[in-house]
């Protein structure tokens, strides 16, 4: 059972990152994405920038997947979701569906996170 519940944790916490990077961003899927990245950079940096910031989404999805340096992967998701957040409640709240929402559900999202790190992987791998 826990293996299973680790793999379904993995799966899930790698799939958003994916998802985010890859559908919203990489290919414009969620064009608000971009409009907050235009609002916090620049309109000429918003395509570039929401290319590379979609990438390493991806890329941080895929380090989810490996499963290894847990902690390290759970401390990088917090400071990217933190930074993101607190870059468009300042910058671009406008442009948000809910910003009281989307503290409400990153948090819990980091709450999984953590706990996939710190507990789901002792005895999962």
């Amino acid at each position: 059972m826990k293996r299973m519940s680790d793999a379904l944790l993995t799966a899930l916490i790698g799939s958003v990152w994916i998802f985010h990077g890859l559908y919203s961003k990489l290919l414009g899927g969620i064009p608000r994405h971009r409009l907050i990245v235009e609002r916090v950079l620049g309109e000429e940096a918003g395509a570039p920038v929401t290319i590379v910031v979609g990438a390493l989404e991806v890329l941080l999805g895929l380090w989810v997947f490996t499963r290894r340096k847990r902690v390290a992967c759970a401390l990088v998701q917090s400071l990217a979701i933190l930074s993101m957040n607190t870059l468009e409640i300042v910058l671009a709240k406008d442009l948000l569906i809910s910003a009281a929402g989307m503290v409400a559900l990153n948090l819990m999202f980091l709450a999984l996170a953590w706990y996939w790190a710190l507990v789901g992987g002792k005895g999962a791998d």
